[in-house]
């Protein structure tokens, strides 16, 4: 038997404007570009609702309708749902009649899509809190499966995870991990007790995402009866196909000109075809397969570039002084009890500005480029250091004030 999990992220970064020198110390709101461009953060996230979201999230409604069996998760950063309460109310209704389905499982994670994790534990554990309350507030739940920014993940996280309680983690499934074992079974994560390891199969994943209209590749055009086709074949070789990706897949990164939409409405009735497959959620795979083996992931692996690890994020020196800046506020930032302020620092750590930043134009460069709203990364860069000081001048003008009160 083969159960198939459907898993999407999605998130929408709050973008830094073209922050200049000249603006330190005058202008303190960070994010509020209302140009034309694509650091204007309205006009992108309203762009990506037409193309993507909501033919996405009308797509599945009806599929959900149509197959009883059908099932699907997804997670939702904070600052992802914060612009749809402001920007785009009925998208957000639109999630939510998807959750009421009980078919639809909805992830917990970093509220700001942060690799906090990584830099300051209690900073991770205050966004992961954040963003529980956020999912209980917007649709009534408690996440019950962690997915940490990226997929970022490590033995470490998993025994965090363990101990608070959830009962499963995803990760990449990528081969110097598995060495002879296969993506397609349930496992434990080193040093833990009960959670268990769910594993993205990245071949099959990332024929969709990424080369399902690349015409040179030797599978194209990728039809839903011949990807059936690949999952039928795990029949008896694996328990559960863990298909993640980004969920702008649909319409965004895909387009729908291309059939990307024709695709996910016949995947559920192609897969279904088979009586031995059967769709799943995350906590679903957790509690039915027991794992198979243990899995030791001593160092950082995520589902980014061809290294599939955190170079893209920190793999350089302006990176990596950026988020060593950013995190090193962090005592003088809470100290003040400025909510505003913490905020702002708070959307500072957004993994997405440091992604910016990335130099890599090997064999990911062109995604890289995709994705950057900005002319550079040393403008990104730019951008990000005068606001971070900004955010530094106002972090000590609050302590003289007090002083001053004192």
């Amino acid at each position: 038997m083969s159960s198939i999990c459907l898993y999407f992220q999605a998130h929408q970064p709050i973008r830094i404007k073209k922050y200049r020198v000249f603006d330190v110390g005058q202008d303190h709101k960070y994010f509020n570009d209302s140009s034309d461009t694509n650091l204007n953060n309205k006009k992108i996230i309203q762009k990506v609702a037409a193309k993507s979201y909501l033919p996405a999230n009308e797509l599945l409604l009806r599929l959900l309708g149509k197959y009883k069996e059908f099932k699907v998760s997804y997670s939702f950063s904070g600052v992802f749902l914060e612009q749809l309460e402001e920007y785009l109310p009925e998208l957000l209704v639109s999630f939510q009649k998807l959750v009421k389905t009980k078919r639809v499982e909805i992830l917990s994670e970093t509220y700001y899509h942060s690799l906090a994790f990584f830099y300051s534990r209690s900073e991770f554990e205050s966004q992961v809190d954040l963003h529980k309350k956020k999912i209980k507030e917007v649709f009534g739940i408690t996440p019950q499966v962690f997915r940490n920014t990226e997929l970022a993940y490590t033995n470490e996280l998993a025994q965090w995870a363990d101990k608070k309680g959830y009962k499963a983690i995803l990760a990449e499934g990528w081969d110097p991990i598995l060495g002879w074992r296969s993506p397609n079974y349930v496992y434990k994560p080193t040093g833990t007790k009960k959670i268990k390891l769910l594993l993205k199969n990245y071949k099959l994943s990332d024929d969709v995402a990424f080369r399902f209209s690349e015409k040179s590749w030797s599978q194209w055009p990728l039809t839903a009866d011949k990807f059936a086709q690949w999952v039928n074949a795990i029949n008896g070789n694996g328990q559960v196909v863990n298909l993640f990706m980004d969920y702008e897949t649909f319409g965004e990164h895909q387009w729908a000109e291309n059939g990307i939409f024709n695709f996910l409405e016949s995947l559920p009735g192609e897969l279904l075809k088979h009586p031995d497959n059967d769709f799943i959620t995350p906590r679903e795979a957790a509690e039915r397969y027991p794992a198979m083996d243990e899995i030791d992931v001593p160092y950082i692996v995520t589902w980014a570039d061809t290294e599939r690890d955190l170079s893209a994020w920190m793999g350089n020196a302006i990176q990596s002084s950026a988020i060593k800046f950013i995190y090193d506020l962090e005592g003088e930032v809470l100290k003040t009890e400025d909510k505003d302020l913490i905020s702002d620092w708070r959307k500072l750590q957004i993994s997405d500005h440091f992604y910016y930043m990335c130099t890599k134009w090997f064999a990911d460069g062109d995604v890289h480029k995709y994705f950057n709203p900005y002319e550079s990364p040393y403008d990104a860069f730019i951008s990000f250091m005068n606001a971070a000081n900004d955010l530094k001048l106002r972090v000590n003008q609050i302590s003289i004030d007090k002083s001053k009160a004192n």
